[in-house]
């Protein structure tokens, strides 16, 4: 389940808003808000799509989990699904179609 945006590393690009199939997120002239946290099905899509490692979804599909932002920045798990599955810097090449037509849709 989507537990917490980091507002300092958030550029507000909205993609996370885009690529939600629930539509968990609201969008603002801001950061993007979590408006609907347990219509989320925990796909991992907007971790994943996030370019500035600003989301944690957890694991935990049923339930909330109390996230402290300091404790799972400092574990390194902002982001560590798009890791896990190869999406690394050295890789972002082969998603700027992607986001481009994220943005373009959106």
């Amino acid at each position: 389940m989507i537990e917490v945006i980091d507002s300092e590393r958030c550029t507000s690009c909205d993609i996370c808003v885009a690529v939600c199939p629930t539509n968990v997120f609201d969008k603002t002239d801001g950061l993007p808000v979590i408006a609907r946290q347990s219509d989320c099905q925990t796909c991992f899509l907007c971790e994943l799509y996030c370019p500035e490692d600003a989301l944690y979804v957890s694991p935990f599909a049923d339930e909330t989990e109390r996230v402290d932002l300091v404790t799972v920045k400092e574990a390194g798990v902002m982001g560590s699904y798009r890791r896990a599955v190869g999406w690394t810097d050295e890789t972002s090449n082969r998603r700027n179609a992607d986001r481009s037509y994220l943005l373009f849709v959106h």
